[in-house]
């Protein structure tokens, strides 16, 4: 069993008008997640409802945390929903998660 688990965070949008304002504040704090070595995908949430990121190597605490520091989150944009993830089985591309 992994250290930490990976996360499936769901970003949905709760105000989209307001997403154009802080979008490059959001891409930013995206940015930090992948240089940080925290977040692995982040995407859009098809049909164009919001987004979905997949993170790992932190406890829950701490992807909360995080979380609040997204613009898109602390605005208003969207609401989260943090579904917790222990890896079993996984292709061994993966193999890292179950490490």
């Amino acid at each position: 069993m992994p250290s930490h688990p990976v996360y499936v965070v769901t970003l949905r949008f709760a105000d989209k008008s307001r997403a154009p304002a802080h979008m490059a504040d959001h891409n930013a704090w995206l940015q930090r997640g992948f240089e940080e070595g925290v977040f692995l995908l982040s995407g859009s949430l098809q049909p164009n409802a919001g987004g979905v990121i997949i993170a790992h190597g932190l406890a829950r605490a701490a992807l909360e945390t995080r979380l609040t520091e997204d613009p898109f989150v602390s605005h208003g944009v969207v609401t989260t929903d943090i579904a917790e993830i222990a890896a079993g089985r996984t292709d061994p591309r993966l193999a890292f998660l179950t490490a």
